[in-house]
């Protein structure tokens, strides 16, 4: 089978190459991201293998299938750049990968969290300057505090469990199924909207879906307790960013973790550092003394790099045997 991967970084050729020696497939890398302009270097190709930002909606879709191209291949767990129906339409697959390290980015959200209420970030950046003044740099304890998680997957329930067990916090939880598993060590279901009133800070891990576009929202964050925090490393619009800056601006957020960003596509993943953005809601955030951004590397580590290759590449390999593709995702989802 001929696949060709997009967008690809350094991380994905050692990962993809390594894991494909089980299976000897023919990988050609390109660095640039899928979008109609780039569909032409897909002709002649089986397969393609996107990430995130990728473009895949009905006219990519449409000409991917004109290519030749009978399976698409995410190498990661979110969907909501793909257009189902479109891949139906034109019989091309699409399989992901739905859990391959929870703990990355679980690890990575609590992270995230420590460094934003304890300004560890602001504190490293000072004693580069051989400034080791400690004025401006208090924080606030974690244990006592009433934590909201929002979707309780794999990784929202290593959160709250590491919340709640290693931090002594009082986490509150919203799901469409509970976990037992959290409620018997003492997480508290509620209603989403209960959750947002009353928790000093929020976590969220749900995808994205219509349901939760713009969850956090003005009328949100007008309700919610003066001074909250939220940290998301799941999808950027699950934020209204121009909701959260406004509210950033009128001190009612205390403070914001952000590994993912409504409008990344086309800035995440590259070197822009000596090129001019031009999007000014994202170089306003960057301004806000409380808000800490990453550029999408919760899910960055060892393990989860190879768990994501080896599914990916498995899911390809049952493709073009002819067998039933575990993770392929319907159209009806």
């Amino acid at each position: 089978m001929r696949i060709v991967v997009y967008g690809t970084r350094s991380y994905d050729r050692t990962f993809l190459g390594a894991a494909n020696a089980l299976h000897g497939f023919e990988l050609q890398f390109i660095d640039a991201p899928l979008t109609l302009s780039t569909v032409r270097l897909a002709e002649g190709f089986d397969a393609v293998c996107v990430f995130v930002n990728d473009t895949a909606d009905r006219p990519v879709m449409d000409a991917l299938a004109q290519a030749g191209v009978r399976i698409v291949a995410l190498r990661c767990a979110g969907y909501n750049n793909v257009d189902l129906a479109a891949a139906a339409d034109n019989g091309i697959a699409v399989v992901r990968v739905p859990a391959y390290s929870p703990h990355a980015v679980a690890e990575y959200t609590v992270g995230l969290l420590l460094s934003l209420d304890r300004k560890i970030h602001r504190g490293w950046s000072r004693t580069r300057e051989n400034n080791f003044a400690l004025d401006g740099l208090v924080g606030r304890n974690l244990h006592g505090r009433v934590v909201g998680v929002i979707g309780t997957g794999q990784i929202g329930a290593l959160v709250a469990r590491s919340l709640h067990l290693g931090f002594g916090c009082d986490v509150l939880a919203s799901d469409i199924v509970a976990d037992p598993a959290l409620k018997e060590i003492g997480v508290r279901y509620v209603d989403r909207d209960v959750l947002l009133r009353e928790a000093e800070i929020v976590t969220l891990h749900c995808p994205l879906t219509p349901d939760t576009h713009h969850l956090i929202n003005a009328q949100v964050l007008a309700a919610a307790r003066p001074g909250l925090v939220i940290v998301n490393t799941s999808r950027g619009a699950l934020i209204d960013t121009v909701a959260l800056i406004e509210a950033l601006k009128q001190r009612r957020v205390g403070g914001v973790a952000l590994d993912v960003y409504e409008q990344e596509a086309g800035v995440f993943f590259d070197d822009l550092s000596s090129e001019i953005i031009d999007d000014d809601m994202l170089q306003r955030l960057l301004t806000f003394p409380n808000v800490l951004m990453t550029g999408h590397q919760a899910f960055l580590t060892e393990e989860a790099l190879s768990a994501i290759a080896q599914t990916t590449l498995q899911s390809l390999n049952d493709f073009a045997a002819g067998r039933q593709l575990t993770n392929r995702i319907a159209v009806t989802q």
